[in-house]
């Protein structure tokens, strides 16, 4: 402070002294030109006096002359020591205002930001531009001091900037309260009454409607302190305390997320934890954390990034940081229950919950890529990836175990009139309520395949019919009386293929489907009455019982087939195995006296399982290779899904996009012919039926795709690499389809 006094002292003293010169110097210019002017007069009136004269007129011209000249110069020279005084005085003055400032400033700063800190900020910039000034200007004697002086006062400013922000933004960091988290959320997923942890319909299936729905995070920090906030964080940061203002922020916006999520009712679970907890329990449990994920990516996560965006805007990669170091131990505990969950013991009552979780871990994928984008938070996205799809892969494998559960379901509950099974009516509703999460099967089966999701949905919900079926069959040799057999089988099939007419599964598992087992049905009435009402001999029908045994022999070589079937990998393969084999059965018996005590019924029920095997083998091999002769993703319009026969036009598609689809086209067919043709069909009207079948699907809308884009393709380079096949190559490549070659044999 001294050194600064003295050095505004002796300023001031100098500039006063310089005032009172140049003062003195106006004076007598202003005299010296006056008295220059009057000479200069008198001159040229002696000059016109003496003009008579001519001997002296030239000696007295160059007298005058010479003497105006010295008049210019002379007053040239005092004007110009008045200029250069006046912008010295000028540059003392800007100096003494320079000064002036640097007082008001530490007055500022001494006095503390909590009074105004506007004001204070204000004076911290004074300061710097200060400093900024005598560091440039170092010939001054007093720029040293003024500069050690004004670093020592930004010094101190500094470290109360770093407590004020440190105390601001604790006094305006509070864990939010659940009611203003739920006054955020829709109607429809606000708690109700009596359940103060989840919503209405946490348990439930969520209506997909919601998915559109905005959220509004809740106001973590007012407005008004938010461009305080970022104001002290832009000095520290320019200070060179940025990792001060890190630590700061980090200990106290994590406190308040992990609070307010207490606060909500998230707990720290793990696979141990859920182990032991009663199922009752644990379903609650995981209702409530689906609500908890929806509120905490939605609102909580989503307003804390608004927060740090605002505050240390112009900062992106502290910006970065911040976020992602409140936020990261949250997300852990977060998704730490969904991955025990997804490790757990496997059980059928699970699968719904799972679908659940898997749900809204699909809902919340876009906007957890968006709020945790940046790269310090890529762990966190990995890791909702991750629980994403074991999430799905655990409830694949659970279809799986349900299955089999079913297949093998030994209870002894016996139903003595023959009435509809327990099984059949918990495995029927737990199916149609599989199929309320149609669209999140969908999803699932993609996860992992992305051929044909309805194929997929249709082959597991046809195994699981299948499982039933084959367990009833079990069942139903429990009775002593062949007819009670009959009838208990027939309520019990009834029964499905009611409920499957009255359900979603219709529209995948097909009409083929309900019209053979509504045979199926009749064939149990029929075996019926002829056991029950035939005429007896020797006290028992034996056409009747012959037809019951060779039935039953039917059925467990078809229960044998099916589970036989399962050993391949290729769900085509699969079907194209069963339709061999029931097709070869359905033909011996059709050949034999068999037929005559099985009927007409059973060889015309059969006969359709071959065809529904058929009609899914095409479904799972050719839908995929179909989808890459759509429109469908080619046209910026939109468009259909299909061609017509007369192609049309190709505006609005670019020829990338048309070669990706004949590339594609091409290696998909090509991998069908190179393994199909090595499968086989034994019997060769069933082979050409199923050649037919393909070819009256493929070569129609391979044909358009060709007629519609193909000039796109044969206008450009190589065409030839693209439009691999003319359509008599296809109908020549799927004449080689299952017969049975091996990988070295020669093509025809």
């Amino acid at each position: 402070m001294g050194v600064h006094s003295l050095a505004m002292e002796t300023l001031a003293e100098r500039a006063s002294f310089m005032r009172e010169s140049l003062h003195k110097s106006q004076t007598i210019t202003d005299n010296m030109v006056a008295i220059l002017g009057s000479f200069d007069h008198r001159l040229s009136a002696l000059e016109t006096a003496m003009r008579p004269t001519q001997a002296l007129s030239l000696s007295l011209s160059l007298t005058l002359t010479l003497m105006k000249e010295f008049t210019y110069i002379r007053t040239h020279s005092i004007r110009r020591a008045h200029e250069n005084i006046d912008k010295t005085l000028k540059a003392a003055e800007f100096i003494l205002a320079r000064f002036d400032l640097s007082r008001q400033a530490e007055a500022t700063i001494l006095r503390g930001p909590h009074e105004d800190l506007e004001s204070y900020l204000e004076a911290v910039d004074q300061l710097r531009s200060i400093v900024s000034f005598f560091s440039g200007n170092k010939s001054l004697k007093s720029s040293i001091g003024v500069v050690n002086h004004a670093n020592n006062l930004l010094g101190k400013a500094i470290l109360k900037l770093e407590e004020e922000f440190r105390q601001l933004l604790t006094s305006y960091s509070k864990p939010v309260e659940p009611d203003r988290f739920f006054d955020c959320l829709p109607n429809s997923l606000r708690p109700s009454a009596g359940s103060p942890g989840q919503g209405d319909a946490s348990g439930k299936h969520q209506n997909k409607s919601l998915e559109t729905v905005v959220y509004h995070p809740p106001t973590l920090i007012p407005p008004r302190i938010l461009p305080l906030l970022h104001d002290l964080a832009q000095q520290m940061v320019q200070a060179g305390f940025q990792q001060q203002l890190f630590n700061i922020y980090r200990e106290t916006r994590i406190s308040v997320v992990e609070q307010s999520l207490r606060k909500l009712g998230v707990e720290k679970l793990g696979k141990d934890d859920v182990q032991k907890m009663q199922w009752e329990v644990l379903e609650a449990k995981i209702g409530n954390w689906i609500h908890f994920m929806r509120i905490a990516v939605k609102l909580l996560f989503a307003g804390e990034k608004k927060v740090s965006d605002q505050i240390f805007d112009g900062y992106e990669s502290l910006r970065d940081q911040c976020f992602a170091e409140v936020t990261a131990n949250s997300v852990a505990m977060l998704l730490s229950f969904g991955e025990a969950i997804a490790k757990s013991k496997r059980s059928p009552e699970k699968l719904f919950v799972l679908l659940d979780m898997y749900e809204i871990m699909r809902e919340l994928r876009s906007e957890i890529d968006l709020i945790f984008g940046n790269k310090y938070c890529a762990e966190m996205r990995e890791s909702a990836v991750v629980l994403t799809k074991r999430l799905a892969q655990t409830a694949q494998e659970t279809f799986g175990d349900f299955e089999e559960a079913v297949e093998k379901d030994a209870t002894k509950t016996a139903v003595l009139d023959g009435t509809v099974h327990p099984l059949t009516s918990y495995v029927i509703n737990y199916v149609k309520f599989l199929y309320d999460y149609q669209s999140t099967l969908k999803q699932l089966f993609q996860e992992f395949d992305g051929d044909d999701a309805d194929a997929q949905l249709a082959s597991v919900t046809t195994r699981i019919m299948q499982a039933l079926q084959t367990n009833l069959d079990g069942k139903s040799k429990q009775y002593r009386d062949p007819a009670l057999t009959q009838l208990f089988l027939m309520n019990n099939i009834h029964y499905i293929v009611r409920s499957v007419r009255r359900s979603e599964a219709k529209d995948l598992l097909g009409d083929d489907w309900v019209q053979i087992h509504r045979r199926i049905v009749q064939q149990h009435a029929n075996q019926y009455k002829r056991i029950s009402w035939s005429k007896e001999f020797d006290g028992d029908d034996a056409d009747a019982q012959l037809a019951s045994v060779t039935t039953r022999i039917m059925q467990a070589l078809q229960t044998n087939l099916d589970g036989k079937s399962k050993q391949y990998r290729d769900p085509a393969l699969t079907q194209l195995f069963l339709m061999n084999n029931i097709h070869y059965i359905v033909r011996s018996v059709r050949r034999s006296e068999a037929k005559d005590l099985l009927g007409d019924d059973w060889v015309q029920i059969h006969r359709r399982i071959v065809q529904q095997h058929a009609n899914q083998y095409k479904r799972i091999s050719w839908s995929k290779i179909l989808q890459s002769l759509s429109i469908q993703g080619l046209s910026s319009s939109g468009g259909s899904g299909s061609f017509g026969a007369d192609g049309g036009s190709s505006g609005g598609v670019s020829r990338a996009m048309v070669k990706d689809r004949f590339k594609s086209f091409n290696i998909i067919f090509e991998e069908l012919h190179q393994r199909q043709s090595q499968w086989t069909v034994p019997d060769s009207e069933l082979r050409e039926s199923l050649r037919l079948a393909v070819a009256e699907v493929l070569l129609p809308a391979y044909r358009s795709f060709v007629r519609r884009f193909g000039s796109m393709i044969e206008n450009g380079k190589n065409p030839q690499k693209y439009i691999r096949f003319s359509p008599e190559d296809l109908e020549r490549m799927l004449a080689e389809f299952f017969e049975g070659k091996t990988l070295n044999e020669p093509k025809r």
